[in-house]
């Protein structure tokens, strides 16, 4: 897109602004109407947007562009299909559902990237997109509408009493300190994560290691970001979930702050990043277990669309921040310290709402349960 002559960090910012402000009405939504016809929808308007990106000619069109790309995002996307996996799946076997959703979804940065640079040399970027958007919809739009359907018990119950419960679910969350607790950690982890992955090649590189292995180590964060997964989902059984996290996000933050003693030589650079690895997306397997352990489904898409709107701006605003403290200070030492911080934030954030009982709201009986054991 260089003949349009935009900025590629605005257009994005313009995303995630856009997802960010979609969140709260589309867990609202999956909460009343499910996510069959929000994902088809959310599915054809990225299409849409794609096609449109492929025609656009001056800035303000690609900027619009993206915004409707954010919206499409929180429609289709991990905030809309984990609420689903949530309310389909009970707490034994929810994790194994969002696990293999997430490691799929993760190849799609191994085969897209390649892919779109190959399309890219050989018929132009707008052409690329174009082909991009008629296989997007082709696979997505028909596996939304045909496959995602309402959990079997979702009719089960009159709908004014279903709302009236939900409502009462969602106060409760928004007026329980451990929910702006675990809030805190998500987001301060979502911060230590975007910085460290946006700053740790140019880190490397300035600690004298060559480029080649500096993008190689920082390139060990997405193979262990799914090794980390695995390994929770195989200890969650005979530990407390809370406990796991809090240990590793403590584990990160002691990888942050030792990362400058380590990182002068590589087998102490890749002992670092690994440890730092193994947290990178935790939060989104663990999110949804400690949500839903604490304030049930009935409301979980609702309750987890306050977090999904703040955490995108965590994710813009945290690698901006540390660029700026780099050019004031000229050191990367700080920027380490303070993503340090966030991550023993995250923990202090996690351990502070454990062994403590659900509000009282969430603590009753759900609808569903209730009708069924009646």
């Amino acid at each position: 897109m260089p003949e349009i002559g935009y900025k590629q960090r605005d257009a994005f910012t313009t995303a995630i602004l856009a997802q960010a402000t979609a969140a709260v009405p589309v867990g609202r939504w999956l909460d009343r109407h499910g996510g069959r016809a929000l994902m088809t929808t959310g599915t054809l308007l990225g299409t849409t947007m794609l096609i449109a990106c492929a025609h656009a000619r001056t800035v303000w069109q690609l900027y619009l562009i993206f915004a409707g790309l954010g919206v499409a995002m929180a429609m289709a996307l991990y905030e809309a299909a984990t609420p689903v996996l949530v309310s389909w799946f009970d707490a034994a076997r929810r994790p194994k559902a969002i696990l293999g959703m997430i490691v799929v979804a993760g190849f799609a940065s191994t085969i897209f990237m390649p892919l779109t640079g190959w399309l890219s040399d050989r018929h132009g970027w707008r052409t690329t997109v174009l082909l991009l958007a008629g296989l997007y919809a082709a696979v997505a739009v028909p596996l939304h509408w045909l496959v995602v359907r309402r959990p079997p018990t979702a009719a089960a119950h009159p709908a004014r009493r279903v709302a009236a419960h939900r409502r009462i679910l969602i106060r409760a969350a928004m007026r329980d300190r451990r929910f702006w607790w675990l809030a805190a950690a998500f987001l301060a982890h979502a911060a230590a994560m975007t910085t460290m992955t946006v700053h740790l090649v140019g880190y490397l590189i300035s600690r004298g290691h060559p480029a080649i292995f500096a993008a190689t180590v920082a390139g060990l964060l997405g193979i262990l970001s799914v090794t980390g997964r695995l390994l929770l989902t195989a200890t969650a059984r005979r530990v407390l979930l809370h406990r796991i996290v809090a240990a590793v996000f403590a584990l990160q933050a002691t990888a942050s702050f030792s990362l400058p003693l380590l990182a002068g030589t590589k087998p102490g650079a890749i002992v670092a990043v690994t440890a730092f690895g193994l947290g990178f997306g935790l939060a989104s397997l663990a999110t949804p277990q400690l949500l839903a352990d604490r304030y049930g489904t009935d409301a979980y898409a609702s309750i987890a669309g306050t977090l999904a709107a703040l955490i995108p701006l965590a994710k813009a605003g945290a690698p901006l921040a540390a660029a700026f403290l780099l050019t004031a200070s000229g050191d990367y030492q700080i920027v380490l310290l303070i993503t340090g911080g966030a991550s023993l934030v995250a923990s202090v954030g996690i351990l502070a709402r454990a062994d403590t009982p659900p509000p009282p709201a969430a603590s009753t009986t759900t609808v569903r349960t209730a009708d069924h054991t009646s």
